[in-house]
């Protein structure tokens, strides 16, 4: 899928309005006691609450309905599947294909499906029996230095396990979510031996043991230890926002890989209806809220990611990094392949 970028005036009226909307939120710890019954919708999200509460308070404004939510890194999976029934939660926020394929798995979440739902996300980025919904979307890229590495030097996944990067790569632990995902897109795109030997190539290619997160690849740029990483475009925004950060991120260029190919791997945030879901009906309001324009577009801006409904319009960041184009590889195929993928990785002993 080849994407273009948009842009549109309201949306930074609607980024201030927002931004002023959460100076008043207040979270709700983990083990909080969450409302039920009518006027009320009560999340369970592993993404941070700064980064979703604008999104609520522009929902409650806009329909009167309280959003309700309790944070958690991890572990929320095994919390719905404890609590059952009885569980007060009606959705679950969180991101990475993997996380929302857990879900699945467990049998904690129940089909959504709406016209308005099914419209607005397109078919490669939900379930196909309406179990999750993407909201976001990320790039997996790779980061290059701006002095080491020369434009057009790097195209493609394939160019990380080049012998002409030996002791030059650097990379997140590959039994992370979004490493998994990555490996198990070049399953299902490529076979089982390609990724098998593109996989043992990176590691050939490391500069050092796998560590760390994203951001920290790129800051691994900025100080020599490695001339090409991989992460989400969103940290790059994410970056150059912290003032201590800042020169990390201007040390590094975002390359799209396989623009003549199958395109960049995307990766999502998303959201699932539970199984227990007291107060559905105000729950699917809210699904089919966060995949309007309105919301679209502020979710985008505020967490630098692309928004998953077409044609709704990029950030101005979003914009400079240019067009692109996305590998349309379903993100359900993709999650049958992480298995075999965290296998390999374990076998090639990419970690150590």
């Amino acid at each position: 899928m080849s994407v273009s970028p948009r842009s549109a005036p309201r949306r930074r009226t609607l980024l201030a309005g927002a931004v002023a909307a959460l100076a008043a939120a207040v979270a709700l710890p983990v083990g909080s006691a969450l409302a039920a019954g009518a006027g009320s919708v009560n999340v369970y999200s592993t993404r941070q609450q700064f980064l979703i509460q604008p999104l609520f308070d522009a929902f409650t404004e806009k329909t009167g309905i309280e959003v309700n939510v309790v944070f958690a890194k991890e572990g929320l999976a095994e919390r719905l599947r404890a609590e059952g029934d009885n569980s007060p939660a009606d959705l679950v926020f969180t991101a990475d294909i993997g996380r929302l394929a857990d879900m699945v798995d467990m049998g904690v979440v129940q089909p959504v499906e709406t016209e308005a739902l099914t419209e607005a996300v397109p078919e490669q980025y939900r379930h196909p029996d309406g179990l999750w919904y993407g909201l976001t979307l990320r790039g997996r890229v790779i980061y290059a230095s701006k002095e080491r590495v020369p434009e057009g030097a790097v195209t493609s996944y394939a160019d990380l396990a080049d012998p002409r990067w030996e002791g030059k790569v650097c990379t997140r632990k590959g039994d992370h979510v979004y490493q998994v995902a990555l490996l198990a897109a070049m399953i299902a795109r490529h076979g089982d031996d390609w990724a098998r030997d593109w996989l043992e190539g990176v590691k050939a290619n490391l500069a050092r043991k796998p560590q760390g997160n994203d951001r920290a690849q790129v800051k691994a740029i900025m100080e020599g230890q490695c001339d090409l990483a991989v992460g989400n475009t969103y940290y790059m925004g994410k970056m150059l926002e912290d003032p201590e950060q800042r020169a990390w991120a201007e040390s590094a260029t975002i390359i799209f890989p396989d623009q003549d190919g199958s395109g960049t791997h995307m990766n999502l945030s998303g959201v699932a209806m539970t199984t227990a879901a007291p107060n559905r009906e105000h729950a699917v309001t809210l699904m089919e809220y966060l995949v309007s324009d309105e919301a679209q577009a502020l979710y985008a801006e505020l967490n630098h990611e692309y928004p998953v409904k077409p044609g709704v319009e990029w950030s101005d960041l979003l914009q400079s990094w240019g067009d692109f184009k996305m590998d349309p590889l379903s993100l359900d195929e993709v999650a049958k392949y992480r298995p075999e993928a965290l296998m390999m990785v374990n076998s090639v002993g990419y970690n150590s």
